[in-house]
């Protein structure tokens, strides 16, 4: 048996044994803290951007105020096919490698080609 089970579960005496200076029985009492409000001036820099934003408003928050948008084409792209002759079609060199076979004579040498 430890010397600490005597002093198990109390507030004026942590696990150790050493007697707090400051525990949950007597509490330190606290001055309030006065809030103050802040007042901040505008530096040079903030007046510019006021400015600015008076002068140049920005174009999306008009078409929100007034509702009108600008026509926009939002239908659905066609899906892209190849149409051309070039490619005759597509050979596995080695595992899943997909290459695209232009003429007869790289088609049979593609599949001739064997790993070392």
């Amino acid at each position: 048996m430890g010397a600490t089970n005597f002093y198990m579960g109390s507030l004026r005496y942590d696990p150790t044994g050493r007697k707090r200076k400051k525990h949950a029985s007597n509490r330190v009492k606290k001055k309030p803290v006065e809030f103050k409000p802040i007042t901040v001036e505008l530096s040079s820099l903030d007046r510019i951007r006021a400015r600015q934003a008076k002068q140049y408003k920005s174009i999306m928050e008009e078409y929100m105020q007034t509702g009108n948008y600008p026509d926009s084409n939002t239908s659905k792209k066609e899906t892209m096919k190849y149409t051309g002759t070039l490619v005759k079609g597509i050979a596995t060199m080695h595992k899943s490698n997909a290459v695209p076979v232009i003429s007869q004579q790289e088609a049979e040498d593609i599949s001739k080609m064997r790993r070392n």
